[in-house]
């Protein structure tokens, strides 16, 4: 396949899978007779068999032993297997409650609040774009906290657990299947717990609202896991600068559902703060974009200057065999060989 068709099919399998996320609040929505709790558990207990299944066909078991007898690992593990089902938790409950706004704004500014965990836990320096970015967001929480009449928690509930979530992955080694994988695996028995005891006190609705909507809970799992899939595969085709662009398609598709279908309020308090987030992410992309174009201006003339010096090597190892034989005589072939290998080390030490 051409470099052309992987880059297409890459962007293909990107905005399929930002633009599944950005519909996830439509899926949700449909189990809106389900406690968030529990469409939770359901969410959970089917991610293990999709998963399952998916390491099954790409034979990708390998890594699960390792993490098994690595505690500091495994201990990673479980807190992002945690923070994760926090984060579906909110914005499960969020979409019930009528928050889709709000939730769309905790992933719109989710790059904001992984910037700061960077300079506050890793001590990371930003450059004076990404400072005024993170001065502009700041300032859009202000006015969102004026807006709401309080601080929008729900959107910085999100927001902080994903980053949180995202910097332990970076930390364990784990890509995006084993990651999913592996979390599954960990919330798999406390789900399954859960909704045995739901079953037993009757408060179930796995059954209780009829076979479609069984389904829809079943299909939890194919829900979590497909866009993830689908994300994986598109970060293998395309440039990250291209996947940091395309990632707020899934937000941008929630605040336009917010408006449209579930027809939440806009006050023009509340648009300003939204305003501001768009602004910070503006001065982001535009920060990235220039320090990429830099970046490969500089690698270009790296090699450049590194294929002019390798050019330069056979001139000067003719000199140096001119130098060490007369004009008819021929040099020993030992010092000549000695002689072009040391100019040949030249470049190199250099």
């Amino acid at each position: 396949m051409s470099a052309r068709s992987e880059t297409r099919t890459g962007l293909i399998f990107g905005f399929a899978a930002f633009g599944m996320w950005g519909l996830l609040p439509l899926y949700w929505h449909l189990l809106s007779a389900t406690p968030a709790a529990e469409v939770l558990a359901h969410r959970m207990v089917w991610s293990l068999p999709v998963a399952a299944l998916i390491l099954l066909a790409v034979r990708r078991w390998a890594w699960i032993r390792p993490l098994l007898r690595d505690p500091r690992k495994l201990g990673m593990a479980a807190l992002s297997a945690l923070l994760i089902s926090a984060n579906w938790y909110l914005f499960i409950w969020a979409v019930s409650s009528g928050l889709v706004l709000e939730a769309s704004l905790g992933y719109f500014i989710n790059p904001l609040i992984t910037i700061a965990i960077g300079v506050l836990l890793l001590r990371e320096r930003l450059r004076p774009f990404q400072w005024v970015a993170v001065g502009v967001g700041a300032s859009s929480v202000a006015v969102m906290t004026f807006a709401y009449g309080q601080v929008p928690w729900v959107a910085l509930g999100l927001s902080t657990s994903f980053a949180a979530y995202g910097l332990l992955k970076k930390k364990s080694l784990l890509d995006g299947l084993e990651g999913f994988s592996a979390d599954a695996l960990l919330q798999f028995l406390p789900a399954l717990g859960f909704l045995l005891l739901l079953s037993a006190r009757g408060d179930s609705t796995f059954t209780a609202e009829g076979p479609t909507h069984a389904l829809l809970l079943a299909g939890a799992g194919l829900a979590t896991a497909l866009p993830l899939i689908l994300f994986g595969a598109a970060t293998m085709r395309v440039p990250l600068s291209t996947i940091g662009m395309m990632q707020y398609l899934g937000p941008a598709t929630m605040f336009l559902l917010g408006l449209t279908v579930f027809h939440e309020e806009m006050p023009p308090a509340r648009l300003a703060g939204f305003l501001l987030v768009w602004a910070a992410l503006l001065i982001l992309t535009f920060d990235a974009l220039r320090t990429a174009r830099r970046n490969r201006a500089a690698l270009r003339a790296a090699r450049a200057q590194a294929a002019n010096d390798a050019a330069a090597v056979p001139a000067d190892a003719d000199v140096a065999a001119g130098e060490a034989a007369p004009v008819g005589e021929p040099a020993p072939a030992g010092e000549a060989a000695v002689g072009n290998a040391s100019h040949r080390r030249e470049p190199a030490e250099r």
